[in-house]
């Protein structure tokens, strides 16, 4: 790494600087992801490799249309340079950390009910604590390769998180309720059971996959009228595929039409809440309503953790679910 040629040519932050894009593009096996992560363009990227190659006087990378492969340069430069630029990276954040200043970048990838149930209350107290971090905060409800996309941290149920992830519990058990408003009620009899929902018109789901969302229930025994949690079968569950004239992709469209009186909706029970406090919705077969799981933030195990991210868990494991503020009622 420390080539008098290299050092010659370069000044000491532009050296430091042009081997950090060079680590994040070995890594990465890609430009366009290190420049996602590194916050430059895949051009500037590109110029730095081909300046220190030059420098060098040796090929590192070799590139394709398709992916970016270390020679055997590369990789004995990768093997060198790593651990150094980790260890200064650990020791300048050791001194950042002194002053209780967090800087950076901190992009999250988050599906759109996670976000507005939980994030947004959380990243309101972060940033509020570490106004120096730029936050990204991206909404998809598809499944994304977080590495692949460029983002730091990525929010998922826990039960489908990739396995060599390193996962964070976030906000508890999400629970989902089925949910209808008073006047619904009044026009149409109240189901006694799930499968009473076939013959009443529901807000369906669809998933960014294009399937559609099954509701699930607990299954009680024949004749069963104990609480679920009492019941022989508790614990088993059962998947509705229910009717109705109306079909949403987003869990907040699918509360507003519950409210609207277009249906029977199932929805997170944090984001009923206020709704069914203020008597603008109605729990329906409460006893068949399953315990729910809960979300994680994940990320990258084999990657050094940055302070950003760092700061961000710290605060996620000091906050309790009960100061996570819940979705607001949808205006009427």
């Amino acid at each position: 790494m420390d080539s008098p040629r290299l050092m010659q040519s370069f000044p000491r932050e532009t050296e430091l600087q042009t081997l950090r894009v060079f680590a994040a593009v070995a890594e990465a096996r890609s430009y366009r992801r290190a420049a996602q992560q590194l916050g430059l363009s895949p051009s500037a990227v590109s110029q730095a490799m081909r300046r220190l190659e030059a420098q060098l006087g040796v090929a590192l990378l070799n590139r394709s249309t398709r992916s970016v492969a270390l020679t055997a340069a590369g990789e004995r430069l990768l093997a060198g340079a790593l651990p150094a630029m980790r260890s200064l990276e650990r020791a300048l954040d050791s001194v950042v950390q002194l002053s209780g200043r967090v800087s950076g970048s901190l992009r999250l990838s988050v599906p759109r009910s996670a976000a507005r149930l939980l994030m947004t209350s959380l990243l309101a107290r972060y940033v509020a604590a570490h106004p120096q971090v730029q936050v990204e905060l991206c909404t998809q409800d598809g499944l994304v390769d977080i590495v692949e996309q460029g983002f730091d941290a990525g929010v998922r149920f826990a039960e489908r998180l990739p396995a060599d992830m390193v996962a964070v519990p976030l906000g508890g058990a999400q629970r989902f309720i089925a949910v209808a408003s008073p006047e619904f009620s009044q026009r149409h009899p109240a189901p006694q059971q799930p499968q009473d929902l076939l013959a009443l018109p529901c807000v369906r789901q669809r998933f960014a996959s294009g399937g559609l969302f099954r509701w699930s229930f607990l299954e009680h025994a024949a004749g069963c009228r104990c609480a679920g949690s009492a019941c022989a079968r508790a614990g088993l569950t059962t998947d509705l595929d229910v009717p109705g004239p109306l079909t949403v992709d987003d869990q907040a469209v699918a509360l507003q039409a519950a409210l609207d009186g277009a249906g029977v909706a199932y929805v997170y029970e944090l984001a009923a809440a206020p709704l069914l406090h203020s008597g603008q919705l109605i729990e329906l077969l409460a006893d068949w309503c399953p315990p729910g799981t809960g979300f994680a933030l994940y990320y990258p195990g084999r990657l050094q953790t940055s302070p950003a991210l760092r700061a961000l868990i710290e605060l996620i494991q000091a906050l309790p679910l009960a100061r996570l503020a819940p979705l607001k009622p949808a205006s009427t």
